[in-house]
Formats: structure tokens, sequence, C-alpha cells
């Protein structure tokens, strides 16, 4: 890759998915089997028409999705609803998850040359702390009850580069691409207790100390769990 082409990737990535809101929504059109519609992530990610017209509008010029042919699924008479998928230009946001597995693997090295007695539980720390700076980044949900507060994590982490989904039966937390890939794998000591932390300060953040289950995975095509208590009060 020429550096004009790294510049322009870079540039990109920083322009039309530097705002965490949209990063998910263009992260979801590329996940969804089927194109999306402006009503649908509207709903999805709990925003006005308007907004997720506006984020969409930026992908669409940058060149991250485009209008689908295709008529949205449960549509069949009458005149579809505009719907969006992604173009074949998603290849290049992968640049940055790389180099985030790269430099976590770095980055371990160095703990690793250290050798503190508590990796694991400096780790969670350092995500509770990140989760507690992201809250704030948020802003207030006004005063949502515990399984909305659930949801905005799940979003805040998708919008990081993880792909996650409530699971809608359970208070589970589940991740199908993780960013530091294979890392996670070879060192999940120190990355579920990233992760756990990250979880923990986010929910803290919006009023919920709860202490959350990280289930690794074994596999780098496994998914991975995030277990949180179905109930929780505020405090």
């Amino acid at each position: 890759m020429d550096l004009d082409t790294l510049d322009r990737r870079i540039s990109d990535l920083t322009s039309a998915l530097g705002d965490s809101t949209r990063r998910a929504i263009y992260i979801a059109i590329r996940e969804s089997a089927e194109p999306l519609t402006t009503t649908q992530i509207a709903h999805l990610f709990e925003i006005h028409p308007n907004v997720a017209r506006h984020h969409l509008d930026i992908l669409v010029s940058e060149g991250f999705i485009r209008v689908s042919a295709r008529r949205p699924k449960g549509q069949s008479a009458g005149r579809p609803a505009k719907a969006y998928e992604a173009t074949e230009k998603e290849v290049s946001v992968h640049f940055m998850p790389r180099r985030y597995e790269f430099l976590t693997e770095m980055l371990l090295k160095l703990l690793e040359t250290l050798q503190p007695e508590n990796v694991a539980e400096v780790a969670e720390k350092v995500g509770r702390e990140y989760g507690k700076k992201l809250a704030a980044e948020i802003g207030t949900l006004g005063d949502p009850n515990y399984e909305e507060t659930v949801k905005a994590v799940a979003r805040a982490m998708t919008g990081l580069g993880f792909h996650i989904n409530p699971d809608p039966d359970s208070q589970k937390l589940i991740t199908s691409h993780c960013p530091f890939g294979d890392t996670a794998v070879d060192h999940p000591d120190v990355i579920c207790s990233l992760d756990r932390g990250l979880v923990a300060g986010l929910l803290g953040a919006l009023s919920y100390n709860v202490v959350p289950v990280v289930i690794p995975r074994r596999r780098s095509e496994e998914e991975c769990v995030t277990e949180v208590p179905t109930t929780a009060t505020r405090g």
C-alpha cells in the first residue's frame, strides 16, 4: 500500500467513521443479511429518523454504503422504502482492527517482560476507567431502565469495533467479532479482564454497579459471551 492510499484510508475512517454511532450503523448494515431502511436504523439505535438519515447520507457520500436495489425484507406491495447495503469499500475498514491486534500484542509482550504480578487486575482497572470515560462521552440517557442501559452498552462497544448483539432472552452480550483478534484467544486472562472492566465501567457510570462474567472463546471463529445479571438496581 502506498502512502497516498494509506492517507486516504485514514481520512475515510476518521471523517465518515470517526463518529461512534455512525461506525456502529455501518457495521450493522455490513453485517445484516438484508438491506436496512432508515426506519430500521432509527429503531435499532433508538435515534430520530432524521439523525439516522444524516449518518446514512454521510456513509453514502463517502462510499461505505449504497442504496440497495433489493426490496427490504417484509415489504411486498407498494413503493419500497429506500434501503442500504455495504459497498466493496468495507475492506478498508479492517485496516484499524488489524493494527489494534498488533499493538495489543506488543503491549502484552511488554507486560510479559515487566512481569507484574497482577496483570489481569491491572487490565480490568484500565478497562473500567475507559468504560467510565466512554460513558461520559455518551452523555446522560435520562432515566433508562436496566435493559435499556445494557443495550446502550452494547451499542457503545459496537462503536469501538466489537460486533455485539444482546441476547433477547437473557442479559448476555454476544461478541461475534473482537477488535483484539487472535490476541484474545492467546491471552484470554488479560483481554477478558479488560473487556470485563470495560462493561463494568460503562454500566457503573450509568448507575448500575454489576459484576460481568466474560466467557472467552477458545478459537478465533467462536463467539465471546459477556454475562451480566438479568436484573439490577440503580446505585
